[in-house]
């Protein structure tokens, strides 16, 4: 079985160092708010590029406490409006509407499979305050055109870093880590992600001192110092345990997403098979993309997707089902975005990681070219 994430090879690669570390939390007798968050919050801050880290429960959290000290700090309000690929995974929706904010659905471009950026213009209303940018799959989402889109109206620019943590932009021979780019961005360290914990954990990064602060309390039940509330918060925090292990895998991440870019320039130099529709990277700087899925696309998906898991080859879809077609958001029920609903229809994500072996890559390229529409 060729399987779509190893996870249980993925960890232990880094066995001794994992169980070392979490030896160290337990006998510390501290497990949250403690040395190892503080140390991975510098740790990361480092890598990323940026003046702050305030570390929380999962991905989905970070984006909700950027949107919430936004509210908290005046800057936003109930009702007004957020920009959003309408194609995303539903954390990146379901954050806007939690904090009763207006997301504004936008198509994607079919061929990055991130927001299209010529479509922001006609979406902003008198009540639009920022854009999320979406880096999906990990492919960074970013131009000179959306920074000047959002000086012109005034918005803020949130990242959501959930899948792309590594990945760079580069411009005029500068280059920085998406999660330094917008105002703030949240980050997802879900086990699957490719700098992934062994649970639940999330993180924001910010260059802006003021909302940091706000963050870290609104995470904090809406606490600066012990029992005093400046905020109506949230309980949102990394434990130690968690933090410890982020620690371990962040100094490799690097190396693992270079074996990512590996696996999916074979497959884009090797899968030739006239019913499948590759990623189209183009000119993209390498470095721009962190391959955390490589998806193709086929208008018989079903059909090629039995065919590999015939074949003993796990496959995933992400997404079947566009947020707007959820049951969640029925008030969007008569929508129509045809780029987002033609993605949905047809994407297969294909087995990629740091584990897989040159073998099993060659084995995916076989079945692929091999296939045969019945």
């Amino acid at each position: 079985m060729i399987k779509f994430l190893d996870l249980q090879k993925i960890n232990a690669q880094y066995a001794s160092e994992l169980k070392q570390v979490a030896a160290e939390v337990i006998d510390s007798g501290w497990f949250l708010l403690g040395e190892k968050a503080k140390d991975f919050e510098l740790q990361f801050c480092d890598y990323i590029g940026v003046k702050h880290t305030i570390a929380c429960a999962n991905g989905l959290d970070a984006l909700r406490l950027i949107l919430k000290a936004y509210i908290e700090l005046g800057v936003m309000r109930e009702d007004d409006e957020v920009i959003v690929p309408a194609n995303t995974f539903i954390a990146s929706i379901l954050a806007i509407t939690d904090n009763r904010l207006k997301p504004v659905l936008v198509e994607p471009d079919i061929q990055t499979y991130n927001l299209d950026i010529s479509l922001i213009e006609n979406s902003i209303t008198a009540k639009t305050k920022a854009i999320m940018a979406v880096h999906l799959y990990g492919r960074t989402c970013w131009s000179k055109k959306l920074e000047f889109i959002a000086q012109k109206y005034k918005l803020k620019i949130i990242e959501d870093n959930a899948q792309a943590v590594g990945a760079y932009h580069f411009h005029n021979g500068h280059q920085k880590r998406t999660g330094s780019l917008g105002d703030a961005a949240g980050n997802s360290f879900y086990p699957g992600k490719n700098l992934g914990a062994l649970g639940d954990s999330g993180a924001v990064t910010t260059n802006d001192c003021e909302l940091a602060a706000a963050i870290r309390a609104l995470a904090n039940y809406g606490s600066q110092e012990k029992y005093v509330y400046a905020y109506q918060g949230v309980n949102s925090r990394m434990d130690e345990i968690q933090a410890a292990f982020l620690s371990v895998k962040l100094k490799y991440l690097d190396s693992e997403n270079k074996i990512r870019r590996e696996i999916s320039k074979y497959y884009l130099e090797n899968i030739n098979n006239e019913n499948i529709i590759l990623p189209l990277l183009g000119e993209l700087h390498e470095e721009s993309h962190v391959h955390h899925l490589f998806a193709i696309r086929t208008k018989y998906r079903d059909s090629l997707q039995q065919y590999l898991t015939e074949n003993k080859v796990q496959t995933l879809i992400h997404y079947p089902i566009p947020p707007h077609q959820q049951e969640c958001y029925e008030i969007w029920k008569d929508f129509s975005f045809p780029v987002t609903e033609q993605i949905h229809r047809e994407e297969l994500s294909l087995p990629i990681s740091p584990v897989m072996t040159m073998e099993e890559v060659k084995k995916v390229v076989e079945l692929i070219n091999t296939w045969k529409i019945k």
